[in-house]
């Protein structure tokens, strides 16, 4: 089982992540809604854009650091208001950060992505995505965490091979980076509930 209570367990307010200085910074919001059944995820679909290497992929929101910006937390809040038109200053609270995950370098971008975890203290009203983003969708955490959402799909539009682990969230199928993410935050609460 998930809960808002282990996740803020993992969850570390105070945390430095450590970032290789070869490494562009980025951190990304998992923004999440305890208000259904179960926790929900805020995903963003991506527009397709030239030049994006997850163009059309789902995501987290959020971006590279700039340097503005005080520290992740801040980067992840400045992104999701400008990808969704969502407030986490005014809408969430800020629990802490996870584990970074390191973007492939092989691939020629070497980027840590941090996670910021927020969650809403009212539900959400509607959010207004900008032009990188397509759609807002929303998954459910504990179904992820579950394995009942986990699929092996494969992305030919991506000019990948083979198949790929991922999540059905609606329609779309989170993969790559993101779910690589959220696998690491899985792992670290099976690891804690291991221990009660």
């Amino acid at each position: 089982m998930i809960d808002l209570a282990i996740i803020k367990k993992i969850a570390d307010p105070e945390a430095t992540p450590r970032i290789p200085l070869s490494c562009r910074q980025a951190a990304v919001a998992m923004v999440l809604s305890p208000f259904e059944a179960s926790l929900q995820l805020l995903f963003i679909l991506r527009a397709r854009q030239e030049g994006d290497p997850w163009s059309g992929q789902m995501a987290l929101p959020g971006g590279h650091r700039d340097e503005g910006d005080a520290s992740l937390a801040a980067t992840a809040a400045r992104e999701t208001l400008e990808e969704t038109g969502l407030d986490l200053a005014t809408h969430a609270d800020f629990i802490g950060s996870l584990d970074g995950i390191r973007a492939n370098p092989r691939s020629g971008i070497d980027l840590m992505v941090v996670p910021q975890v927020f969650v809403l203290h009212q539900e959400p009203q509607a959010m207004k995505p900008n032009y990188e983003v397509q759609k807002l969708l929303w998954g459910d955490v504990e179904a992820m965490y579950a394995g009942t959402t986990r699929i092996e799909a494969s992305f030919p539009e991506f000019d990948r091979s083979g198949t790929f682990p991922g999540f059905q969230v609606e329609d779309q199928v989170v993969w790559g980076l993101t779910f690589r993410m959220l696998t690491s935050l899985f792992d670290d609460v099976r690891r804690l509930n291991q221990r009660r």
